[in-house]
C-alpha cells in the first residue's frame, strides 16, 4: 500500500512539474512577445496559459494540472515561432495548437461543469470548436491587418484569390487537426485522466 501511495504522489507531482514548466515557457513567450511588439502572439500565448492555470486556481491545488502533453501541444506555436524557418512549419504548429486549445476547453468543460461528453460527441465538439477557433483567429488577424497595418493575413505580395485560397486551406488543416484532437480526447485523455497522473479532482468520469 505504501508503495502504491508513493507511486501515486510521484506521478501527480511529475505531471504537475512538467505542466508548470510548459506554463512558464508560455509566460516567458508572452513577455518576450510584448517586448518585441508582437502583441497578437503575446495574446495567443497568454490565452493558452490562462486555460492551463484554470484547474489549479479553481481547485487551489498546484498538482491539479491537466496532462502536460496536451499543454505542450497547445504551446507548439511557441516552438514554431522560435525554430520554424518555413511558413508551412509555423502554420502546422498553429493548427495543432488551435486543436489543442479546443481539447483543453473540452476537458475543462467535462471536469468543471455538469457537461458529460460521450466519446463520439467529444470528437464532434472538439472538431467544431477547432473550426470556430480557426475562424476567430482568421478574423483577429484580418482586424489587425486593417487597423495596425500588419500583414498577418493580407499580404501585399499575394493576390486576393491567393489569400482566400490560403485561408480555405487553413480551415481544412484546422479541421483535420480537430479530428485528431477529438480522438485524443475520446481515448487518450479518458485513460490518462482516470489514472494516477493527476489528482482525483481533475479526473472526469467518461
Amino acid at each position: 500500500m505504501d508503495s502504491d501511495v508513493t507511486a501515486l504522489l510521484h506521478d501527480q507531482r511529475t505531471n504537475a512539474l512538467l505542466a508548470w514548466l510548459v506554463v512558464a515557457l508560455l509566460l516567458a513567450v508572452v513577455g518576450g512577445s510584448v517586448v518585441e511588439g508582437e502583441l497578437l502572439w503575446a495574446a495567443f500565448a497568454a490565452g493558452v496559459a490562462v486555460l492551463a492555470l484554470l484547474p489549479p486556481l479553481l481547485l487551489l491545488n498546484r498538482h491539479a494540472m491537466l496532462p502536460w502533453e496536451i499543454l505542450l501541444l497547445a504551446a507548439l506555436p511557441v516552438v514554431g515561432r522560435v525554430f520554424a524557418t518555413l511558413s508551412v512549419t509555423g502554420n502546422l504548429a498553429t493548427y495543432l495548437s488551435v486543436a489543442a486549445i479546443a481539447l483543453i476547453v473540452a476537458v475543462e468543460l467535462h471536469v468543471f461543469t455538469p457537461v458529460r461528453m460521450t466519446p463520439r460527441f467529444a470528437v464532434v465538439f472538439v472538431v467544431v470548436t477547432t473550426m470556430a477557433t480557426a475562424g476567430v483567429w482568421a478574423v483577429v488577424r484580418w482586424v489587425a491587418d486593417q487597423t495596425l497595418g500588419t500583414a498577418f493575413l493580407l499580404d501585399p505580395a499575394l493576390t486576393e484569390h491567393a489569400i482566400e485560397e490560403a485561408v480555405m486551406w487553413e480551415f481544412v488543416a484546422s479541421t483535420v487537426a480537430g479530428v485528431g484532437a477529438g480522438v485524443v480526447f475520446a481515448y487518450y485523455v479518458r485513460r490518462e485522466m482516470g489514472a494516477t497522473r493527476v489528482p482525483e479532482e481533475v479526473r472526469p468520469e467518461l
